[in-house]
Formats: C-alpha cells, structure tokens, sequence
C-alpha cells in the first residue's frame, strides 16, 4: 500500500504528516511524537473516565493521565462543573481573585513546610523561579541537581554531568551557552558520598539543591531515606535551601506529597522549597511554588526576586485546581488509589515472571513504574542500561491491544480513581499477551 493509501485509511497518520507541516516535529511537546519508540503518535479525540479514544476511534485505557494531572480521570463531573461555572465568570482578568487565595490555602493547608505560596502557570516556570529564589535569598550561585531529574526546560537545569566533581555540568540543549551552566553540578541520583564530597568542596557556594523525591523523568526511581537524610543535613549544614520537586509526586502519591512520606521515615524532615504541578490544576495549566515566609518574602512585590505571569491564579485554571483538591480529600481516596496501583503493578509483575523475563515494578499512591531488568534501579545510569528494545515492543505490543502506557521507558505511568478493577483485569490480559510475544 502506499504511503499516500495509507495515510488516507489512518487518520492518526494523516493527521502526523498534516502536523509536520506546520508544527516542529509534528508534536507541541517531544515525547508525544515517540520518537524513543517508533510508529505513529496518536491524535486524541476525546477522552472520559480511564480511557481516550484517537482519531481512528480506537479507544485505549490511559495511563498517562496527561502526565500525571488527571488523578480524578478525564472529564470528572464536579471538575466539569466547577470550570463551566468559571468560563461564564471570565477568562483572565489580570487582577486578583478570591479562588487565588482560596487555592493557595488549600495547598499550604495540605504541605505544613510551606507557609505561602506563588501561583504559575507551568512546571517549569515554577521550578525556574524556585531556583531563581532560592539564589536571591542565599545569595549564592552554584546549585545541584541530580542526572535523571527533570525540572523542566530551563536553560539553567538542561545540564549533563561533567566528568567529575571538579567540573560543572555541560548544556544538553543547542541554544544554551555553556557559561549559562557553569554554576550547575550534576551529580548521581541517591549517591550519598558523591552528595557529601560535593559539599565538602563547594558547600559555602551552594544556594540550593534540587531533586525530584521520586524521580518521574527516568521511570519511576524512590529516593533513599539515607540519601534524603543527608540531602537535609548536608543543606542545613552549609545554609543551602533543599527544594523538592513535586510537580509530579505533589498531590499524585500521597494528600501530602513526597514530602509527607519522608516526614514519616526522616524526624523533622521537610523542605525549605516545594514545587508543585500537574494535580493542583486538575488538569488545566496551573503550577505552584512554596516555602517560608522569611524565604517567599524576597519575592517581588516584597522583595527583590522578581517573577511575573500575565495568566498566573488564572480564574478558571483555579476553579479546576480547587474542585479537584476537594476530591481528592475525601476519607479513603488516596487508600483505595493505592491499592488499584498496586493491583496493576504486581499483575504486570507476575505476567512477565510468568513470561520468563526479567521485569520489576513500583509504585505510590497513584504512580508507578516498570523496568525489564531483575531489580529496581536507583540511579539514570542503572535505567539507561534496561533493555529500551523490549520496552519498545511491550508498548506497541499493549498499543494495539488499547492500552495507552507513556512512549518512553524513562516515564512513569499514572492510575487514576477512575480505572476499575475491570480496567486492571483488561490491561493484564493485554499484558500477558503482550509479554508472550517477547
């Protein structure tokens, strides 16, 4: 058949080469044109509850969520109706509103590290102007991050590692000049010695370290309670701010976050700074940041950090963030999310064992993550080295059985309150089948 025939008779494919034509790679965000995977990327419709359906008609069970966002499932009736009743209100209006301020309680009532917050409109300006504050108020240049954690897109954050402790990170992005990273030490995820010996030489210099609790951006990889211990000590030693990213962990693994989980393990554990995304929007763009009041207040108007949004509290990205934290409240929510998780993660476990392959998962609250290697990594090196090719095949191979897993095996996957056991039960058929084909 030719490509023109075929094109025709896929509408997913026609409308990926109508897209290339207009818009760069075809895709508004790089992971969507699964490259890392191959095939077709598939344009969605419309999507209700767990599922999607693309513009084929096909429908799939969703375990993307948007990246994370939909916790309540697509389309979720007090969320529909909350932003309904926003729309009719206004749009934008570049002026304050109340369910600003009401949203802003709400999170700081949730996260006892914070005392106030500054409301965005995306994860990575709130994990740049984190960083941007985090300098302003230590007064100091040089920040860590860790190889594997995504902050987003910021020229500061889109760093490799150098080649050794001495070095700073080089750029991993064309259009970032070097000496925008000089200042940027990229170390290995839960290596405490390395972490300690960064200190020791850098540590009067260090204005803050950044790290995502649980990465999401290399699948899905805990850190350490030893390795987040020392994080702790090792920034309060030395005055440097700790700051988490919970643009995915925020509200997705816990009613608390990440954070509330470590405070359990780790006395007195918390933050300086927390980042925050993806739930607190249910699903429209809205991001957060937040800390103590002796740190929030070297932020413009009060102070000399200046950051700014034409559509930052955005009155109807508002409406949606609160409707979905008020659900997301409600007694049992988060044990009942869990236990679906877990439901998916140890099936997947099973089938593969079952398969003969080597294969290991985890999850928290809501999240999860699977790799094809006999244990759980700890670190991106340790991820990069898991068989990508029989990922690859696994996804097509559950694609075409309507299971939509992220294309990459350096993403996590997300279960929402509405997948059923009945969702589960379909995904694991699916799975075995799959798996018997590797």
């Amino acid at each position: 058949m030719s490509t023109e025939s075929s094109a025709s008779s896929d509408r997913n494919l026609a409308l990926f080469q109508r897209a290339q034509q207009v818009i760069p790679g075809g895709v508004n965000s790089p992971v969507r044109a699964f490259r890392a995977v191959g095939g077709t990327p598939r344009f969605i419709t419309r999507a209700q509850g767990a599922y999607m359906w693309d513009a084929q008609g096909q429908r799939y069970i969703d375990y993307i969520g948007s990246w994370g966002p939909m916790i309540l499932g697509h389309g979720h009736p007090a969320v529909i109706e909350a932003v309904q009743r926003a729309v009719t209100e206004g749009l934008s209006f570049g002026a304050p509103t109340e369910r600003e301020i009401e949203l802003a309680e709400a999170i700081l009532e949730l996260v006892p590290s914070a005392e106030q917050v500054r409301l965005v409109s995306s994860g990575t300006e709130a994990g740049m102007s984190a960083l941007r504050l985090a300098r302003g108020y230590t007064g100091r240049a040089k920040i860590i991050k860790f190889e594997g954690c995504y902050h987003g897109h910021a020229d500061a954050l889109l760093v490799k590692a150098g080649s050794g402790l001495a070095t700073f990170g080089h750029p991993t992005s064309a259009g970032v000049p070097p000496e925008v990273v000089q200042h940027t030490l990229v170390l290995e995820y839960n290596n405490v010695a390395q972490l300690e010996e960064a200190f020791a030489q850098h540590g009067r210099d260090i204005a803050c370290v950044m790290v995502e609790p649980i990465a999401g951006n290399m699948n899905f990889v805990r850190a350490s309670i030893p390795f987040m211990t020392a994080l702790r000590e090792l920034c309060t030693r030395y005055g440097a701010l700790l700051v988490l990213d919970e643009v995915m962990t925020g509200f997705r693994v816990a009613l608390g976050g990440a954070q509330s989980l470590y405070a359990q393990a780790i006395p007195g554990f918390k933050p300086d700074l927390s980042v925050f995304g993806k739930v607190i929007g249910g699903g429209m763009p809205l991001a957060a940041f937040a800390g103590s009041r002796d740190v929030m207040a070297k932020l413009a108007p009060l102070g000399p950090v200046y950051q700014a949004g034409t559509l930052s509290g955005n009155p109807v990205a508002t409406a949606c963030g609160l409707a979905t934290l008020a659900e997301i409240r409600k007694p049992g929510f988060y044990e009942a999310l869990a236990a679906r998780t877990r439901s998916l993660v140890e099936g997947l476990t099973g089938a593969a064992h079952a398969a003969g392959l080597d294969f290991c998962a985890d999850s928290e609250g809501g999240m999860f993550g699977f790799f094809f290697t006999d244990r759980l990594p700890q670190n991106y090196g340790v991820v990069m080295a898991t068989d990508a090719a029989r990922f690859n095949r696994f996804f097509h191979g559950m694609l075409e059985r309507g299971v939509y897993l992220a294309p990459a095996l350096y993403e996590a996957g997300f279960v929402s309150a509405a997948h059923t056991a009945e969702d589960i039960e379909q995904t694991l058929d699916a799975a075995r089948e799959a798996l018997a084909g590797l």
